[in-house]
């Protein structure tokens, strides 16, 4: 049996372990940072006397920090791979979160999270993973994207119940020394077994023999070595792209989707108490949302091959837009659970989108490309969360902004339905 089992992992596409070391690599991101770092929220805010707006601007320029670098990072993850930026961002993250852990004010609050913990982030755990998946995929691009981007919610599933108890055991301050110190001693090893590219070992994408016919390899799209000078007509360079009208709206859709999403995901624990529970219903309440991102995920990305991807995210964004309004206008108990459930369907096109922009320009310029994506429409989950605050703290409630919520999905629903891929170069 187990000599069946290394015969099997042996004949397995190796860019499938690329993806396990991406999905890796995004559960320590998101059950350490994305989802897990919602659980320091109340007990900073408290202890060091801010208002809401004051710590959702934290999370803000820090996402305004990632859209500045996006740009840079991109070019650097085409230039040298994506292993020395997913080194960067776990010994970052790991070193921030031990420093969080003995700030003592505002300033020091600012200085850790933006000049440590979130430095690299953006580039080690959403860039460069996602850059493996298009680099070692492209019939199955969207079904490998997925996979490393529903690991967000594994990690949520698996880590950020963790830090709740270690927050409530022993102080936020021990929770975070340890998310530190678990983030360094697990994530370093990982980044070390990362290849750039199918090319770099002698293989082509998708697992395409090296002897396939010519007829094989342009019905998977493998042209030319990957970095190489050698293009196909399906390759746009930076500026190609951004010369097409695809390009903006798939910045804007993005843009109106992450700004909604991140929103709610900063302010998740927040609301939850505003809606009428406690700390420990609203935590178990984001650790089901992490649950259900990964069926969510799996779903849409196992229908994202076969389907219109743009029609797809639209029809996703459709449904985001009812959970808000279960959220906002439900009476019942069960309101903010189905909401829980339902706003994952929003989280789940993230690596559809990916997909798409892979499917729209190409491999060779894909993390500056999507570095420069980042440039742009990172502004909205900048601002979203300060502006939710800012709300909050004038109105005492989260209600003026859950018509805003509502509209801006159905916003982005239709600039996904309005995507057009651009003709060939």
């Amino acid at each position: 049996m187990i000599d069946n089992l290394t015969t099997r992992l042996g004949s397995m596409f190796y860019g499938w372990r690329m993806v396990a070391l991406g999905c890796s690599i995004r559960m320590l991101g998101g059950g350490f940072h994305l989802y897990g770092f919602t659980i320091f929220f109340l007990p900073i805010t408290q202890e060091l006397g801010l208002t809401r707006a004051a710590t959702s601007a934290v999370f803000s320029l820090a996402r305004a920090e990632g859209a500045i670098e996006g740009p840079l990072a991109g070019y650097l993850i085409d230039r040298f791979g994506p292993r020395p930026m997913m080194l960067a961002g776990v010994v970052l993250s790991g070193v921030g979160y031990m420093l969080l852990a003995g700030i003592e004010s505002y300033a020091g609050f600012l200085a850790v999270y933006l000049g440590v913990i979130s430095l690299s982030f953006s580039a080690g755990f959403m860039h460069s993973p996602m850059v493996l998946a298009n680099s070692w995929f492209i019939r199955r691009r969207a079904f490998a994207m997925t996979l490393i981007s529903s690991s967000i919610g594994i990690g949520g599933v698996l880590i950020t119940p963790l830090l709740a108890f270690s927050v409530q055991t022993w102080g936020w301050r021990w929770g975070a020394f340890l998310a530190g110190i678990g983030l360094i001693v697990i994530g370093v090893p990982i980044t070390w077994f990362a290849k750039r590219s199918p090319e770099s070992m002698g293989l082509l994408p998708d697992g395409v023999p090296p002897q396939a016919d010519a007829t094989e390899l342009k019905s998977s799209g493998a042209h030319g070595h990957h970095g190489s000078a050698n293009t196909s007509d399906g390759e746009f360079t930076l500026r190609q792209a951004m010369r097409t009208s695809a390009f903006w709206m798939l910045v804007l859709a993005t843009t109106t989707r992450v700004g909604v999403f991140n929103s709610i995901t900063v302010h998740f624990v927040p609301i939850m108490v505003w809606k009428g529970a406690t700390e420990q219903q609203a935590a178990a309440m984001l650790a089901l949302m992490a649950l259900m991102s990964l069926p969510a995920h799996l779903f849409v990305g196992w229908i994202a091959d076969r389907v219109s991807k743009p029609i797809l995210m639209a029809v996703c964004m459709g449904i985001g837009a009812v959970s808000i309004g279960f959220l906002a206008y439900g009476d019942g108990v069960w309101s903010p659970w189905i909401f829980t459930v339902l706003i994952t369907f929003v989280e789940a096109i993230f690596p559809v989108s990916w997909a798409t922009v892979g499917d729209f320009f190409g491999r060779q310029s894909f993390a500056t490309i999507r570095g420069t994506m980042s440039f742009f429409y990172l502004w909205g989950p900048a601002l979203g969360p300060v502006i939710t605050g800012a709300v909050y703290d004038r109105h005492q409630s989260y209600a003026p902004l859950m018509s805003a919520y509502l509209a801006t999905c159905l916003i982005a629903a239709v600039l996904y339905a309005l995507l057009r891929r651009p003709a060939p170069r």
